[in-house]
């Protein structure tokens, strides 16, 4: 029995070693190169190959991106000063209309940036790049800054529009795509999520628009309702109303807000229907909170068409806030159990207002019954209100 795991142990480790020896070092470059260290990163199918030379502080690297796309650029880069995309040190490779690969360097300083041709911090005296078989490879030797030689790195790849870089996708192997390189000890470490503060705040955004528009403004309308229904609920249900949709409002600007922030800070990244849904919700949400202050009394001849008006409104502002939420997710593209975790609580929401909506209208027709049943015969529509009755009697 010993022998069989030990044989099934060699078998699983050698496919491990041959898996990971396809990935990396036995790929064969076209000019013959061989490097002394090679990584595997951790997302998009790329490998880091480098030799690292100590007496002038040189490094000569290749990056190779497996399977991408003719017409997509690749960038590969170091940040020298920070982590993530800003600041960092980038190796392009650009597909020109003739189908040959242009490499450049490119410093940058934006979210908004097209990846233009620049000096870096520090030297880059060789640099090229080709496409092999489905494979883009960048070729470059670096002058390594301040004899460092550890270094936080980024690698992107995206389309190209008018012949320049586009904005690329923001998936999670996108936002994924950075770490930590050392080219002296051959460590490298994952990054985690691209973006640092940018993506907190894009996730702070999520959350409170989620919670208000999606969650508290829903719960607000099965307020209005279902309790008013309840004669002990009265008025109490109405101040519980306002205080829901008054707390989703509230919520729902400091969502806007740190939406109008990301925008700012995103140069040349839109999500547009998503953008201007959220602008219909913030317009339709004020409006709603203005409307309340012009709300007539309950037996002006108005308030029939305040009724309507209010309903309608709100009822698009919870369609639209749910649709928005599932955009930003999508946008966002978090781990599963969170989207399933939003529909699960809609599903519980939706639940509970079929059961209210069914005990309501039981509710309405037994009044209903209860009151006809109340009306003496004969009395006819006088009756129905009381005043027939003592109309006759004074008489």
């Amino acid at each position: 029995m010993g022998k069989i795991l030990n044989l099934l142990f060699c078998i699983l480790l050698s496919n491990f070693i041959i898996s990971y020896a396809q990935n990396c070092s036995s790929y064969s470059f076209t000019n013959n190169a061989i490097y002394a260290t090679c990584v595997s990163l951790p997302v998009q199918n790329s490998h880091l190959y480098w030799t690292y030379h100590p007496t002038n502080g040189t490094v000569d690297i290749a990056y190779r991106h497996a399977g991408v796309p003719a017409s997509q650029w690749v960038a590969w880069a170091l940040n020298v000063d920070g982590r993530g995309m800003i600041g960092a040190q980038a190796l392009v490779a650009l597909p020109s209309s003739n189908g040959s690969l242009q490499a450049y360097t490119s410093s940058v300083t934006g979210y908004g940036t097209t990846l233009q041709q620049s000096s870096l911090s520090f030297g880059v005296p060789v640099i090229r790049a080709e496409n092999s078989n489905g494979d883009v490879v960048i070729y470059a030797t670096l002058v390594l800054p301040g004899g460092r030689t550890s270094f936080n790195q980024v690698w992107q790849s995206g389309p190209v529009s008018n012949g320049a870089p586009s904005a690329h996708a923001m998936a999670s192997e996108n936002r994924n795509s950075l770490g930590t390189v050392d080219f002296v000890s051959g460590v490298t470490g994952a990054g985690g999520a691209v973006g640092g503060s940018l993506l907190h705040r894009r996730n702070t955004h999520g959350v409170l628009n989620a919670v208000s528009w999606g969650i508290l403004m829903p719960m607000g309308a099965m307020v209005a309702r279902y309790l008013k229904v309840f004669k002990v609920a009265h008025p109490a249900w109405f101040y519980i109303h306002v205080a829901c949709q008054a707390t989703a409002y509230g919520v729902g600007v400091a969502g806007w807000g740190t939406g109008l922030k990301l925008g700012s800070d995103s140069e040349g990244i839109e999500y547009t229907s998503h953008r201007n849904i959220g602008i219909t919700l913030f317009a339709l949400g004020t409006l709603q909170v203005f409307a309340l202050l012009l709300r007539p009394k309950p037996d002006h001849k108005y308030r029939i068409y305040w009724n309507i008006y209010h309903a309608s409104v709100g009822y698009a502002v919870i369609a639209l806030g749910i649709t928005n939420v599932f955009k930003g997710l999508d946008i966002l593209d978090p781990e599963k159990k969170w989207k399933h975790a939003y529909i699960g609580v809609l599903i519980s929401l939706g639940v509970i207002a079929a059961i209210l909506e069914a005990f309501t209208w039981f509710i309405v027709l037994t009044r209903k019954k209860e009151e006809k049943q109340q009306v003496p015969p004969g009395n006819g529509a006088y009756a129905s209100n009381g005043y027939g009755h003592g109309h006759n009697q004074e008489a």
